[in-house]
């Protein structure tokens, strides 16, 4: 695709696209320029995986715009984001998540998250297994977090070209909100999100249920690594 029309690259995405579904535009080392282009043709929400480059941004970019953050999140770098962030997607631990509820209720927020799940074959992939999250929601303590909100989960897929095996993770993936939904948020209307596929998988990963595509080089081109 042609990093010059990235409002064209917006238009054919969102043709895929059913309704139910919302693109997260991944707009993590673009500039202000190409992201605004983005939101020239009606983007509204971003994603970044840098907290301190995610506010540069939210700083000079227009008020409604919604930032989620899509990237490995350190402790020390919620400060940057906690104030503004509209969603989190990768909550990959009970310390993690604690970290945010308390740098949340400093700004008298309830922030919305979801538990990030480790889905590929790759050790490299953070995220939580299905254990570990049964051990966070378990805990009496989780009950006690008023300043998060549990959206549903994420999950990255292997790298890989072989359609079968990132549609074996992503049914996974699926698989694990339907047993969270079912055990740990049956009641709660809000616990509805499935974030899986980017760029080069998104279209399986609708087809797999996702509810949020996150999605960067299909919309601005390739990256410019500096």
């Amino acid at each position: 695709m042609n990093k010059a029309d990235i409002s064209g690259n917006l238009r054919q995405i969102k043709s895929t696209m059913p309704e139910n579904v919302t693109l997260v535009a991944v707009s993590k080392t673009q500039n202000v320029d190409a992201i605004m282009e983005a939101y020239d043709a009606g983007q509204r929400i971003f994603g970044e995986n840098k907290a301190q480059e995610m506010k540069e941004k939210y700083l000079l970019m227009p008020e409604d715009v919604q930032w989620h953050f899509i990237g490995h999140l350190q402790t020390n770098k919620i400060k940057y984001i906690i104030s503004y962030v509209s969603l989190i997607h990768s909550i990959d631990s009970f310390n993690l998540l604690k970290e945010v509820n308390k740098e949340a209720k400093k700004c008298n927020r309830v922030v919305d998250c979801l538990l990030q799940f480790h889905i590929a074959t790759e050790e490299s992939k953070f995220g939580l297994s299905k254990e570990e999250a049964h051990e966070i929601l378990s805990d009496p303590e989780f009950k006690e977090l008023n300043n998060v909100n549990i959206l549903g989960v994420m999950g990255m897929a292997t790298f890989t070209d072989n359609e079968d095996e990132i549609r074996k993770e992503f049914r996974y993936l699926k698989s694990i909100f339907d047993f969270l939904k079912q055990k740990y948020f049956f009641q709660q209307r809000q616990f509805k999100e499935i974030s899986m596929g980017m760029s080069s998988d998104y279209l399986l990963a609708i087809e797999e249920g996702s509810t949020l595509v996150r999605v960067g080089t299909a919309v601005f081109g390739e990256r410019n690594y500096l």
